[in-house]
């Protein structure tokens, strides 16, 4: 009867352990804080030990929580998606740890890779914002939203790349040699990075007619592609990213005229 028990025991322990949110938030920000020491050249023995304590930590706590979830209802949620990722690819530097140096620089030189991904657990410590999933949601119905506009614009962005490859091949072949030459110092022109120094270069080996036509092209496209078109992009990215705030306040409005609308009417009759 005792052993039994002991099972369900031990899993309402673990799972109070290592499902405390508290508990984990403070492993998070410590692990965070190890990273960032010893990506900034400090590591000591017990800095690496500390580390490896704190992968062994997030190792079990994805182990309670497949137990508790089941595999599908884990990778259902997405911070379980991106906690349990980044477990997996902390796998190699446990190894790591426990094999000799010697051993890792010629039979093992792959794990020296493997173990820088150890950096990307920097990510857990998003679990401290508390309003990021909502951010998350927000943005993502932003990109939907605004997809159409982001096409848009590259589509130009490429179609404008195109022209100034055929016109600006042979007198500026360092921005313009290639199509995708083309297309990133467009793009450059776009966010307003060397938008003189392309067309002074292009016009120092142009006659006079042909360098202010192409100072005009060039202003043209600055003004079209970076005031206007990013302009347009950034205002509708953000109204959308801010939609649900909106939302809510009209829902709020709206209940406050329908409580007005009702006093007004009790008070008629």
């Amino acid at each position: 009867m005792t052993t039994a028990k002991k099972p369900t025991e031990m899993k309402k322990l673990l799972s109070k352990i290592f499902l405390n949110e508290h508990l984990v938030l403070m492993f998070i920000l410590l692990n965070a804080a190890i990273i960032f020491a010893q990506e900034s050249g400090y590591n000591p023995y017990w800095l690496s030990l500390a580390d490896l304590i704190c992968t062994i930590f997030f190792m079990v706590e994805m182990g309670v929580k497949l137990s508790v979830f089941g595999l599908k209802g884990y990778w259902r949620n997405g911070w379980n998606c991106m906690d349990g990722t980044l477990v997996i690819l902390s796998i190699p530097s446990v190894v790591a740890f426990f094999l000799p140096e010697g051993m890792i620089g010629s039979s093992f030189s792959i794990l020296l890779i493997l173990r820088l991904l150890r950096v990307l657990r920097f990510f857990r410590i998003l679990h401290v914002f508390p309003n990021f999933s909502v951010i998350v949601r927000n943005f993502g119905k932003a990109m939907r939203e605004s997809a159409g506009l982001f096409a848009s614009f590259l589509l130009l962005i490429v179609v404008v790349a195109l022209l100034s490859c055929a016109l600006f091949k042979s007198s500026a072949p360092e921005y313009f040699a290639t199509p995708i030459d083309s297309i990133y110092s467009i793009f450059r022109i776009c966010t307003g990075e060397g938008w003189n120094e392309i067309p002074d270069t292009i016009a120092a080996n142009s006659t006079i007619a042909t360098a202010r036509l192409v100072r005009l092209y060039f202003s043209i496209l600055l003004i079209l592609c970076s005031i206007i078109g990013l302009s347009l992009v950034n205002s509708i990215f953000v109204d959308a990213m801010v939609s649900d705030n909106n939302d809510e306040l009209e829902k709020q409005v709206k209940e406050l005229n329908e409580k007005v609308d009702k006093l007004l009417s009790d008070k008629s009759k």
